[in-house]
């Protein structure tokens, strides 16, 4: 990343913390109307949900590219390096077109109070319209309804799943979360429902306001079906290869990104073939990745109770004695998480975070005594020193599990590279 690109994000973060959350739209579509060819002016895809959301904009981003399609993707957060967060073909930004970009948003802000993720939302919103992609992916960051990417009207929306998380923003039901996700629906266009359990009532509000629900369930069924992936809609059989995305709940997240695709097939048709080349080449790092060793290393930003869920799952398919490298930010439930997993992990290394948000670790590992998880509870220095400690004890530990925050997550993989 280059010294103005991290110059300007000191600058942003300074002026408003990246933590901070100012929900609304008014300050962006303000700005939006200063900055004209930030308009999107191609096809636009929105993409909520409490999971699941990252995976299913990989997985049309893969796609369409198979399809042969120009693509720009902006999500968050990120991992490595801010630029992870606008690609462009499947490759991050360069820094110097998004500095430019960031110059642009100060250049009409005229003291409007932006908040840090409306004015790099924005930022990327300049990128995007810069390369003329055919279609823009776009994750939510929090919410929907009054997130900073709901500024722009999308084309399809889609919403991968409901679960309790940001309950202090969001509401403390699935109900009133949903609520929150479904404002990135428009009237009249396809809102594509991944979430195989919604709340009662939940669809029948949305379609009240006009929106073309596409629900899982009712509207189009997945299945596994061996390596292939079969997707029912309107009594035709589409048969196509599971993803390549780790973790047995990507078929439903391929699935409802096939659905999103067929939704758009008349601006940007895509052939059976380039889904199934799509699915397969999808990537996304930190998503049940798995590195090779001895001890194996698994990174897992499971930081809610349903991704928790999800990786205990996927433990429950790996024996094997195993260590946890965990901890979670400020509002995470610690408790949820801990009983999804409680008695997945011979040991549990607590390691301590700096920065905005971060949580002692004695705090989390208190939680963890408390409900009791099976396995030792230990609080570790740093990243690094839980890492070194659970290699050390490589005999005993067939892998390593890293989970939590997107910042453990982060710390671990650039340990990990560093010593590769």
């Amino acid at each position: 990343m280059s010294d103005a690109l991290e110059a300007w994000l000191a600058r942003l973060e300074q002026r408003t913390p990246e933590a901070r959350v100012h929900l609304g739209l008014e300050r962006v579509l303000a700005l939006l109307d200063r900055l004209p060819h930030a308009r999107p002016r191609c096809p636009v895809v929105t993409v909520g949900g409490t999971n699941g959301k990252g995976s299913v904009v990989a997985l049309l981003e893969a796609i369409y590219r198979a399809a042969g399609y120009r693509t720009v993707a902006y999500t968050s957060p990120h991992l490595l390096s801010f630029v992870e967060r606008v690609r462009i073909d499947g490759q991050s930004v360069e820094p110097a077109p998004l500095v430019d970009a960031l110059q642009q948003v100060e250049d009409h802000r005229q003291g409007l109070d932006l908040t840090y993720f409306e004015h790099v939302t924005l930022a990327a919103l300049i990128v995007a319209a810069a390369v003329r992609p055919e279609v823009i992916l776009l994750e939510v960051g929090l919410g929907g309804r009054l997130d900073a990417v709901n500024a722009v009207d999308p084309d399809v929306a889609v919403i991968s799943s409901i679960g309790l998380d940001h309950v202090e923003w969001l509401g403390t039901t699935r109900l009133a979360i949903g609520r929150e996700k479904a404002g990135i629906a428009r009237p009249g266009k396809p809102l594509i429902v991944g979430e195989a359990d919604p709340p009662r009532g939940w669809l029948e509000e949305i379609e009240r306001l006009g929106a073309r629900v596409e629900a899982v369930g009712r509207d189009f069924r997945w299945r596994r079906d061996g390596m292939r992936l079969r997707i029912e809609i309107d009594q035709h059989l589409l048969s196509l290869p599971l993803p390549g995305l780790a973790g047995a709940w990507q078929a439903g997240n391929a699935a409802t990104a096939c659905m999103a695709l067929r939704a758009l097939d008349q601006q940007l048709p895509v052939p059976v073939a380039a889904m199934a080349a799509g699915l397969k080449a999808a990537a996304l790092p930190g998503r049940l990745q798995q590195i090779p060793g001895a001890p194996e290393i698994w990174l897992d930003v499971a930081h809610n109770a349903d991704a928790a869920a999800a990786l205990a799952a996927a433990l429950a398919s790996a024996p094997g004695p195993t260590v946890a490298v965990f901890t979670a930010l400020a509002g995470k439930d610690v408790s949820a998480i801990g009983q999804a997993l409680a008695d997945r992990f011979e040991r549990w290394l607590v390691p301590e975070l700096v920065g905005d948000r971060s949580r002692p670790a004695a705090e989390v590992a208190a939680i963890l005594h408390q409900l009791p998880v099976t396995g030792a509870v230990e609080t570790v220095e740093s990243v690094a020193g839980a890492l070194a400690s659970a290699r050390a004890d490589a005999d005993a530990c067939a892998r390593i599990v890293v989970f939590g925050s997107f910042r453990v997550v982060a710390e671990a993989m650039r340990l990990i590279q560093q010593r590769e």
